[in-house]
């Protein structure tokens, strides 16, 4: 007989938890009780919630659990940025980062077990692709860095923003990362503004449009070109989504009562994307767009044959830029000496995706 399969409640956002406590015949408020237990107490045992009949709480302990991912380490980095490994299943780990700056505590969130997209210039997507997180694995990784912070969301809010700029792209995780967003944003869960939630994309053009009915929180674009031809080396999802599609779905984002800015995300890129031309046309190609713009030091990884533009050359790309009429701000380095900055988060990615052995081939190959 098969094991009866108990319901993580971390899969589920309000709507759903009531739609749960009332098909057991409990009052719908028993959601909102929930939920405070779980995000704003961090309590993950059903008997110590004592506002909750005992009755309810032993049919709860046999029909629902409350399950995280598990710590296989904690790396500290010299700047204060701490980065967690965790397990979410026998063959898989993922990664979480904190970076904790004066005015502000940001969380850095997976969505996916690798990434499916092949961007040259990032380390997860060398890794390969496994599956999409839960809903469950990325509220999980909030709750669990509030745990291991020894934080309680109610009286003390360290994480105060959160980034979905982890393993992974988001947008192919559209559910599951909408609801988990749809629980950092709740009051009776984190309570955090939608401002304070930024979701970051390589350009998935359609979902783009979802994300906009579904929620209304920030969007970052991983850009890294002004040009089809180039971006298409660095980012090959241009070639289903070129640039022209992909800024046309961003000003329609940021359309309406919600008044928004696009953050463009802009790897600097020694001799590849970092000119003074470059830094004119990206200049052109984004007047118009209510923007700021993210330079990003390139962070080297294992394999990569890519180098960091020279400060000098990331300071005249942003001087052409400032003086465009575009905000744009360099992006300091965090993490680095634990491989916890922009593009270095690898984990444990059981690679379904055969690319790993598509690049060992090509390397025999060349060598040959």
């Amino acid at each position: 007989m098969a094991e009866h399969t108990k319901v993580n409640l971390l899969d589920l956002d309000r709507q759903e938890l009531e739609v749960f406590f009332t098909g057991m015949g409990e009052k719908p408020f028993r959601a909102s009780q929930m939920l405070k237990w779980i995000y704003q107490f961090a309590v993950d045992d059903f008997d110590a919630m004592t506002n909750i009949s005992k009755s309810l709480r032993a049919r709860l302990e046999r029909e629902a659990e409350i399950r995280v991912p598990e710590i296989v380490s904690e790396q500290q980095s010299a700047d204060g940025t701490i980065k967690w490994l965790l397990r979410i299943d026998s063959g898989n780990s993922i990664e979480t980062v904190f970076i904790p700056e004066t005015d502000r505590g940001t969380l850095c969130v997976s969505s996916q077990v690798g990434c499916a997209l092949e961007c040259s210039f990032c380390s997860t997507a060398q890794q390969g692709f496994n599956r999409n997180l839960s809903t469950a694995e990325i509220i999980g990784q909030l709750w669990v860095a509030n745990k291991a912070l020894q934080c309680m969301p109610r009286n003390d809010r360290v994480i105060s923003n959160v980034v979905l700029m982890g393993m992974g792209e988001p947008l192919l995780n559209f559910n599951n990362v909408v609801r988990a967003m749809n629980i950092m944003t709740d009051d009776h869960a984190y309570g955090l503004s939608k401002r304070r939630v930024t979701v970051s994309t390589s350009g998935v053009v359609p979902a783009i449009d979802r994300l906009k009915q579904a929620t209304d929180v920030s969007l970052a674009v991983s850009l890294h070109a002004p040009v089809d031809a180039l971006r298409e080396q660095l980012v090959p999802l241009n070639r289903k989504y070129p640039i022209k599609e992909l800024l046309q779905a961003c000003k329609r984002y940021v359309e309406g009562e919600h008044k928004r800015k696009i953050t463009f995300e802009y790897v600097m890129l020694a001799g590849v994307n970092d000119s003074l031309q470059q830094a004119r046309q990206l200049g052109r190609l984004l007047q118009g767009i209510p923007c700021k713009i993210n330079l990003i030091p390139f962070n080297p990884f294992p394999s990569s044959s890519y180098r960091c533009s020279s400060a000098q050359s990331i300071d005249r790309f942003r001087q052409i830029l400032m003086q465009a009429g575009l905000i744009t701000v360099t992006r300091k380095t965090r993490g680095d000496d634990i491989d916890a900055a922009c593009g270095q988060l690898a984990g444990k990615v059981e690679d379904r995706s055969k690319r790993r052995l598509r690049q060992q081939t090509k390397e025999v190959n060349f060598s040959g």
